[in-house]
């Protein structure tokens, strides 16, 4: 076809551009079927969560430390002397400094039951809108000293225990004589639901246990079974749990021997046979006052035997404790 050169030209050059943006369209719809170029997210890390995150992981981060650990570690320790080093911290005299509320509990108290709660009520004490309202003496903490030791021992109690046993949140623990959680509250927290069993027989213990401790520390969701009584009954705990590990802190001591053994008999056949442990602190005199031997067939006619004798110094919480380790010897 003959064009002029003018019109041939201005033809060609509409072609040209025509031919120009139909590629760049068709450059960039390929580009948006092209797969994402978003930033990829990183792979989860293999190493657990920190026992006090509450998701139920053991393993630790950071140098020196390994999967599945629970108690300090030496350069747990050393780091924290760092840090006190570095922002040069150290004890002072207790003096009142404002900012700090200086009242006792008992004065703590006074302002609670004066005032109907931490948010002053001015309706009388039957419009407090609280679902559950919490006893002025827990607010407090009274209970925390119930027991003559620190409270923060607790934790280092946990820690020796657990790791005694190679600890699992899938692991089920009796605890004889709970209290008000100072130990069991650690238990509940790295244990899964329902794993964490207790019998105590002090009612403000419990009052202390279900209405502060567990709610203040969001593990009500845990459901452990804290059963109140006494005489070694463990019947409302079920025929066919098998605990990892059973203690006692210092329960033994108050009990006679008789009722001891009587509890021992309930709870040898719910202890897992060579792995499981009960361990119990302080002494054994309901073991000892009977002999070496005669001691030895006691607990052999129960399908237990003695392990060993532990002792436990603490890294922290200047915390020192006799534990006495037994297990199960036959299946």
């Amino acid at each position: 076809m003959a064009l002029s050169s003018k019109g041939g030209v201005s033809t060609v050059t509409v072609l040209v551009l025509s031919i120009s943006v139909a590629a760049v369209f068709l450059f960039f719809l390929l580009s948006s079927l092209s797969p994402c170029s978003c930033p990829i997210p990183p792979a989860p890390s293999s190493v657990g969560s920190d026992v006090g995150d509450g998701g139920g992981g053991g393993g630790r981060s950071g140098s020196g430390a390994f999967e599945g650990r629970i108690s300090t570690s030496a350069e747990d320790v050393e780091w924290v002397k760092d840090q006190i080093t570095v922002n040069g911290l150290r004890m002072q005299d207790n003096v009142l400094r404002k900012g700090i509320n200086p009242r006792t509990r008992q004065q703590q108290l006074q302002d609670l039951i004066e005032f109907k709660g931490i948010s002053h009520y001015e309706e009388p004490e039957v419009g407090n809108h609280t679902a559950l309202p919490c006893p002025g003496e827990l607010l407090v903490e009274q209970h925390h000293s119930n027991y003559g030791e620190p409270w923060a021992g607790g934790r280092d109690v946990f820690e020796f225990l657990a790791e005694s046993v190679h600890l699992s949140p899938d692991s089920r623990v009796l605890e004889i004589g709970c209290g008000t959680l100072r130990v069991g509250l650690h238990f509940i927290r790295y244990l899964n639901p329902e794993h964490y069993h207790c019998l105590e027989r002090d009612e403000l213990s419990l009052m202390a246990a279900f209405r502060y401790e567990l709610p203040s520390q969001g593990l009500l969701y845990k459901r452990p079974l804290i059963v109140r009584g006494e005489d070694m009954d463990f019947s409302r705990f079920g025929s066919g749990v098998v605990y990892d590990l059973m203690y006692a802190s210092a329960v033994f001591l108050h009990m006679p021997d008789k009722l001891v053994w009587v509890g021992l008999e309930r709870l040898a056949n719910k202890l897992k046979p060579y792995e499981g442990r009960i361990f119990v602190s302080h002494n054994i005199k309901f073991c000892s006052r009977l002999g070496g031997d005669e001691c030895t067939k006691r607990l052999t006619s129960l399908g237990l035997e003695y392990v060993a004798k532990r002792t436990h110094d603490s890294l922290l919480f200047n915390h020192y404790e006799i534990w006495f380790e037994f297990r199960r010897s036959k299946a």
